[in-house]
């Protein structure tokens, strides 16, 4: 399992972008609401935005927010960062000012991208952050203008109101700009292509830096060796459903699309009619997906009215497939789905190979850029073969450090024999075909609706309430949705008329829709280890067994 040397130095993110812009001008590089964008154009969008970011004095090495949802704009906006060597910030649509506020503070942003629909939460950080300016856009301002006339008349545009002074721009007005045609010199393996966010086991969600090369290096094996000839460059279709701002949707977005010549169907929000129909008409043959879309394609009462059958290679990731759902797959379309996994710190880790007959519980092989071990999580010595353990991934193009947290990055991250690993919090084996097989996570990351969601972040945002002297925070199993977010609260003893929906509403003002816990239980003292530490995995396997005995009694 040691990674590969692959011959990285020299290559950006992009690099291989601007050879399919080269190569395959004419070709549709990404459809978006039903607007073709030639990857000539796209070059030339990004390369007007990325004049008007210098112009701006946003230089080298600057933090550039990317606080929009999936969309022509998005991709346009990426490019232009990358082009004049900026860093980007991509962040979830969703998130609050409270969360934005952070993450500004924390990487030091100075320009942010965001929705017109998103501006309010801007402008009440403006004043607490060192943000100098916002670029504002509207999901449509790139259509035509019948389109946006349509879409205004039936009222099925969003829009939000924008207060404009000299700190705000409008995205479209920056696209008037000369294009760029020079490139900033840029060292792949030194200089930041991005910062993102994720949970933090402090209560503070974690900055993850990446190089260039780091990204590259699992893009490359994914178009070269787990795609490689099942591809075809320059005519194949792939369709975009996860939102871009996580690693697993960009890099399969750059594997599959604009690393080959390819088109991307770009959807904006998951509906499932909606992404079947695109299926449909524009014959994708590859899609990626999580476990909870897969299950709403299945149980879709109009499933049977689509022409799927140009569906090829299905790939499901940021959650455990469940079994069920990957054999009522096969039994339907006669198509398995293939595994992806991996992290934000160490990127695409794992696939399913396309050769190889998946099976339902395997997460894949390590990709030649990754070298994957098996440890004990107490002595991190190496498990035996077969036996479960914690899973430790390394490579040499990638960043060991978060952004800004040192004790963070000591827990983490550990030196093996010269490596530096990263811990996944995983425990996995590896079966007699070299695959890894998954056994549970860390209790500490939930996954709901695929997202990973922090619980300690959980628990930070519950104990600043001033009722609240302690709360433990675990995930109940759920078919349809992996975990639902559950919270143990202790409330002071003088708190007064504080339920459950007044902190699900305190937590509803301070985080992301997909982090407010569903449940809220109270409790008189949460299980502590003689240091104080909370027995997060006490609790959840409490509710575990609460759950098995209520499944045996029905």
């Amino acid at each position: 399992m040691d990674a590969q040397n692959v011959g990285l130095e020299k290559e950006l993110t992009v690099s291989r972008f601007y050879r399919m812009c080269e190569l395959y001008p004419k070709n549709t590089a990404v459809l978006y609401l039903g607007e073709r964008f030639s990857y000539a154009r796209l070059l030339n969008l990004s390369q007007r935005l990325a004049g008007s970011l210098l112009d701006m004095n946003v230089k080298k090495g600057d933090r550039v927010m990317i606080y929009l949802s999936n969309s022509i704009q998005w991709i346009i906006a990426w490019l232009a960062i990358q082009r004049i060597g900026a860093v980007m910030v991509p962040v979830s649509p969703i998130y609050t000012s409270f969360e934005i506020e952070y993450m500004i503070k924390d990487s030091g942003t100075e320009t942010i991208i965001c929705l017109d629909t998103n501006f309010c939460y801007v402008k009440e950080v403006f004043e607490t952050t060192g943000l100098k300016q916002a670029i504002i856009t509207n999901l449509v301002d790139l259509l035509p203008f019948w389109k946006r006339y349509l879409g205004t008349l039936f009222d099925k545009i969003p829009k939000g109101k924008i207060e404009r002074d000299s700190r705000v721009y409008s995205f479209k007005s920056l696209l008037r700009h000369q294009p760029l045609k020079s490139q900033v010199e840029i060292d792949p393996q030194k200089d930041l292509s991005y910062i993102l966010y994720t949970g933090g086991t402090t209560g503070f969600p974690k900055g993850v830096p990446g190089n260039h090369i780091g990204m590259t290096s699992y893009v490359n094996d994914v178009t070269e060796d787990v795609a490689g000839a099942y591809l075809k460059e320059g005519d194949d279709v792939y369709i975009a459903v996860n939102p871009l701002f996580h690693i697993m949707a960009l890099g399969l977005f750059m594997a599959l699309g604009l690393n080959k010549g390819n088109m991307t169907l770009l959807m904006p929000v998951p509906d499932v009619d909606a992404i079947l129909e695109t299926v449909q008409r524009h014959k994708a043959r590859w899609l990626l997906g999580v476990p909870a879309l897969y299950r709403m394609i299945l149980n879709n009462d109009r499933l049977e009215q689509y022409d799927l059958k140009s569906l090829t290679y299905c790939y499901c990731g940021g959650d455990v497939l469940p079994a069920e759902v990957f054999n009522r797959w096969k039994e339907k379309f006669h198509i398995p789905i293939y595994q992806v996994y991996g992290s934000t710190e160490a990127g695409h880790v794992t696939y399913s190979r396309i050769e190889k007959d998946p099976k339902a519980n395997t997460i894949g092989m390590p990709l030649k850029s990754r070298e994957c071990i098996v440890v004990d999580p107490n002595s991190l010595e190496p498990s035996a073969p077969g036996e479960s353990g914690e899973l430790l991934v390394t490579s040499p193009y990638t960043i060991k450090e978060y952004w800004n947290k040192p004790e963070e990055t000591e827990y983490s991250y550990v030196d093996l024999g010269g490596k530096v690993y990263y811990r996944m919090s995983d425990f996995v084996f590896q079966d007699t075909d070299g695959q890894l097989v998954y056994v549970e996570r860390s209790a500490d990351i939930i996954k709901h609706k695929a997202y990973r969601v922090s619980a300690s972040e959980v628990e930070a945002a519950l104990q600043d309430n001033p009722t609240v002297i302690g709360a433990c925070v675990i995930g109940v199993p759920d078919e349809k949705v992996g975990e639902r977010i559950k919270a143990i609260v202790v409330l002071k003893e003088d708190a007064r008329g504080v339920g459950g929906a007044e902190l699900i509403k305190w937590c509803r003002d301070r985080l992301a829709s997909y982090k407010v816990p569903q449940y809220i239980e109270f409790r008189d003292m949460l299980p502590k280890s003689k240091v104080g530490k909370l027995l997060r995995r006490e609790v959840r396997d409490e509710e575990r067994r609460k759950m098995e005995k209520k499944k045996n009694r029905a």
